[in-house]
């Protein structure tokens, strides 16, 4: 009955949607609203989250894989949404998986299914899921077929954070991205 409530509770609410969400270190950020004014701090340490810093100017178009330890252990290249489907900032908890599935909003002629390996983090149907690194989307995070079964797998239904910044996140994982080998 617990998992049944949680599970509705976060189907209605994001854990923090806000204009700007800041990287401050590895594992805190800040939340300010439409004027740069501080709403809250949040503090990530102890938990897994996916950092994903959109494809915009002063962003650095990936995603970060962090665990609880801190460690940032996986990272690639992402699209986001194109200038006129925006992909929301703020800070979420996985809402939902879907292993093969078809844009509801947005489907393929053809029936092929165009976001396979879902991770849904809004009710608006927003997710990282597999796609083209390429070009930008309708507001979904897209991630190269390499790397999208790997975060599939390890993100968790109500545990996993997702956080969405148009700030670099890089300065805080580049130590452990060079230990890890990525360049």
């Amino acid at each position: 009955m617990k998992k049944i409530f949680l599970a509705l509770f976060l189907l209605f609410i994001p854990l923090l949607e806000a204009k700007v969400v800041k990287p401050v270190s590895k594992t805190k950020f800040e939340v300010l609203d439409d004027n740069g004014s501080l709403l809250e701090t949040v503090d990530l340490k102890g938990q897994e989250f996916i950092v994903v810093s959109v494809r915009e100017p002063g962003s650095d178009g990936r995603f970060y894989a962090v665990d609880r330890d801190g460690i940032v252990w996986w990272t690639g290249i992402i699209t986001s949404g194109a200038d006129d489907y925006k992909t929301p900032s703020g800070i979420y908890t996985v809402l939902r998986k879907a292993r093969h599935y078809m844009s509801k909003k947005y489907p393929e002629e053809n029936g092929v299914d165009n976001m396979d390996f879902a991770i849904f983090f809004t009710n608006q149907g927003h997710a990282l899921h597999m796609g083209s690194i390429n070009w930008m989307s309708h507001g979904c995070i897209h991630i190269a077929p390499k790397d999208i079964p790997v975060i599939y797998h390890w993100a968790k239904i109500g545990e996993t954070k997702i956080v969405i910044t148009r700030k670099s996140y890089m300065p805080f994982a580049k130590d452990d991205l060079i230990k890890f080998g990525f360049r």
